[in-house]
């Protein structure tokens, strides 16, 4: 399986107990949806599967999971901050009209006052809010995404208007 044939739902982030139990952080929407038979977690740039035996859902947008051969912590160490995915075929279907901020990446970013910013990188999920991430004269930028900031989106032309407070720029341009 390639990068292209799947889609990212989080990482592992530490281990429970000694018989191989691993913590998994979702930084998908609506991880409930998701059906977590097989996963495949980025190993050297490969994406290797690992079939589930167990899985439980919990609170805080993390769950614990069981993998088959994966039965004591000295075998699940390695598996530690690895990239989870799942294959696009076991993407969860959205109401066309279901518009999470997350789309946004790929969309061209225009700002009231500077212009042209670039094409959004990458949008994560935060405590309390989204932040975009966007190149922008040869510079990551980054900046939250909420109602105060942005002015429009436009799904068809994949474009974002944003209005961004005085001087954020210029804390990434002044380096």
């Amino acid at each position: 399986m390639t990068h292209e044939e799947a889609f990212y739902i989080g990482y592992f982030t530490k281990t429970k107990g000694l018989k191989g139990e691993l913590q998994l952080y979702f930084e998908y929407d609506e991880p409930g949806l998701l059906e977590l038979d097989v996963i495949f977690a980025e190993m050297n740039g490969k994406m290797v599967p690992f079939f589930v035996s167990a899985f439980k859902m919990q609170p805080n947008s993390t769950g614990n999971i069981y993998l088959d051969d994966i039965d004591h912590i000295d075998k699940a160490q390695p598996l530690l901050k690895k990239k989870v995915y799942l294959p696009i075929s076991k993407m969860p279907n959205r109401d066309d009209d279901d518009f999470h901020y997350t789309d946004l990446v790929g969309f061209i970013v225009t700002d009231e006052t500077h212009g042209e910013l670039g094409e959004i990188l990458e949008v994560n999920e935060y405590p309390q809010q989204f932040v975009a991430t966007v190149s922008y004269q040869e510079k990551e930028i980054m900046f939250p995404l909420n109602d105060d900031m942005i002015v429009e989106i436009d799904e068809d032309a994949s474009t974002l208007l944003v209005d961004l407070p005085d001087g954020l720029l210029d804390i990434y341009l002044s380096n």
